[in-house]
C-alpha cells in the first residue's frame, strides 16, 4: 500500500516542523519553497527561545504554549539553543507595578521565576542599567535559527522528505469536484513549470497564508505585521533582557553569537515582498535598547533588518495574541484537501507541527500518534549529506 502524500508550501520553521512531523507519521513528503529554508521570516528572528514571560500578563495561552515547548527544545535540539536565560528589569514606578502582574501572570503559567536585587542584577549582567530597581531571571534562551530549521529538516530528509527549494507555488491543482490535488509550481532554476499532485496540501507560509489561500478563493485571518530590529557589533550581555511592562518597542536585547540584537517594533504593510526597515524604527531601537543596555549608545550597527509577524485573532499590532491556529478549509471555505497553519512564535514551531499533523491525519483517515517530542533531532549539518 502507498503512502499518502503531502505537500507542504513553505519551508520556514513550522514547513520544516511539519514535514518533520508527517514523516514520522508515515506520509511521503514534498516540500516546496521559493527560496531557501528560512526564506522568510523565520530567518530573520532575532532568536528568543520564550520563556513564555513576555505574554504571561495578557496572553497565558501563548505564555505556556512557549514555557512548554521551551523545555521541549532544548531537549530535542540542544545544537541549536543557548540556554542562557533571560532578566526581566525594571526602571521606573510603572516597571515595578507592572511587576505585580508580571508574578501572579508567570505563576498561573508554570514559568519559573526568581526575583533578585538591583545589585546581583548588576553582579550577573555589569551593562545593564545601573538604575534599574530590580529584576526578575526566566528561563528564557537564544537559538541559531538557521541550525534550528535545519535540525528539523535534516531529520525529516532522513525519514524519506523531499525538500525542493527555489520552487515557487503559482496556483493551487483542484479535481472536479473542487477538492485541492495538487500544486502547480515555477522551478526557479530551469524556468520551468510543473505540478506536483498529493493527497493533501498544508500551506505553512506564515505571513503569506492569505496569498496562497486566495489562489483557491479561500481566505484565512492573518495580519502581516512587520518589525524591525538592529544588531550591534557588542554582546554586552549573557542574557535575553526585557523591560519589565506590557510588551512594546524595543524592549528585548539578545545576544546573539557576538552580537546584541534590539527589537522589535510593529508596523502594518500592503506588499508583502517589500518591507522597508524605516530610519525612525532604527532610531528608536537605539533609544529603547539604550535605556535597558547604556553602552548600546556607542557600539556600531551590524545589521537593520525586518521580519514580518503572521498574527491572527482580533486587535491590532499588540493587541493581536501570538498563539497559532490551524485550518481546515473543508470547514471553514467547503474547499477539501487544504488546510493553512499561521501565527504563533519559532519557539512554538513543534507543537505547531503536531497540531497541523493531527488535523491532516484525522483528513486522510490515519491513526498515527506524534512522535515528535521524543526524537532527538540530527545535526543540522546532515540536512546537505545526501540519504
Amino acid at each position: 500500500m502507498s503512502k499518502p502524500h503531502a505537500i507542504i508550501v513553505g519551508a520556514g520553521f513550522t514547513g520544516v516542523a511539519t514535514a518533520h512531523d508527517l514523516a514520522l507519521r508515515g506520509f511521503d513528503v514534498t516540500v516546496i519553497e521559493r527560496g531557501d529554508i528560512c526564506n522568510g521570516t523565520s530567518g530573520r528572528t532575532h532568536g528568543l527561545l520564550h520563556c513564555g514571560g513576555r505574554y504571561a500578563v495578557k496572553d497565558q495561552e501563548s505564555a505556556i504554549e512557549c514555557i512548554d515547548e521551551n523545555l521541549l527544545l532544548r531537549k530535542i535540539v540542544p545544537q541549536a539553543i543557548e540556554p542562557n536565560g533571560g532578566m526581566f528589569i525594571a526602571l521606573n514606578e510603572s516597571d515595578l507595578q507592572y511587576g505585580e502582574e508580571f508574578i501572579a501572570g508567570c505563576e498561573a503559567c508554570h514559568i519559573p521565576l526568581e526575583e533578585i536585587t538591583a545589585k546581583k542584577a548588576l553582579q550577573l549582567e555589569p551593562n545593564i542599567n545601573p538604575k534599574l530597581l530590580t529584576a526578575f531571571l526566566v528561563p528564557d534562551g537564544t537559538f541559531d535559527p538557521l541550525r534550528l530549521a535545519l535540525a528539523f529538516a535534516a531529520t525529516a530528509k532522513q525519514n524519506g522528505a523531499t525538500f525542493r527549494t527555489y520552487t515557487e507555488a503559482k496556483a493551487l491543482i483542484q479535481d472536479g469536484k473542487g477538492a485541492i490535488v495538487g500544486v502547480s509550481v515555477l522551478d526557479r532554476a530551469s524556468n520551468k513549470t510543473m505540478e506536483i499532485r498529493g493527497d493533501i496540501v498544508v500551506n505553512a507560509t506564515g505571513a503569506w497564508a492569505g496569498e496562497i489561500t486566495e489562489m483557491a478563493g479561500a481566505s484565512v485571518p492573518v495580519k502581516p505585521t512587520p518589525g524591525v530590529m538592529v544588531a550591534y557589533d557588542q554582546r554586552f550581555v549573557q542574557r535575553a533582557i526585557n523591560r519589565l511592562n506590557h510588551p512594546g518597542d524595543g524592549d528585548i536585547v539578545l545576544p546573539q553569537r557576538r552580537m546584541a540584537v534590539v527589537g522589535t517594533t510593529s508596523f502594518e504593510i500592503s506588499d508583502l515582498d517589500y518591507v522597508p526597515v524605516f530610519e525612525n524604527h532604527v532610531n528608536l531601537m537605539l533609544e529603547r535598547g539604550a535605556e535597558l543596555i547604556p553602552g548600546i549608545r556607542n557600539a556600531r550597527v551590524r545589521g537593520k533588518y525586518m521580519a514580518t509577524r503572521p498574527l491572527i485573532g482580533g486587535g491590532m499590532g499588540r493587541s493581536s495574541a501570538r498563539t497559532f491556529k490551524c485550518y481546515d478549509h473543508k470547514e471553514t471555505d467547503n474547499l477539501d484537501g487544504l488546510v493553512t497553519i499561521t501565527g504563533g512564535k519559532a519557539t512554538t514551531l513543534r507543537a505547531m507541527a503536531e497540531k497541523t499533523a493531527d488535523m491532516v491525519c484525522e483528513k486522510i483517515g490515519i491513526h498515527a500518534p506524534c512522535a515528535t517530542k521524543d526524537v532527538l533531532l540530527l545535526s543540522y549539518r546532515q540536512y546537505y549529506q545526501p540519504n
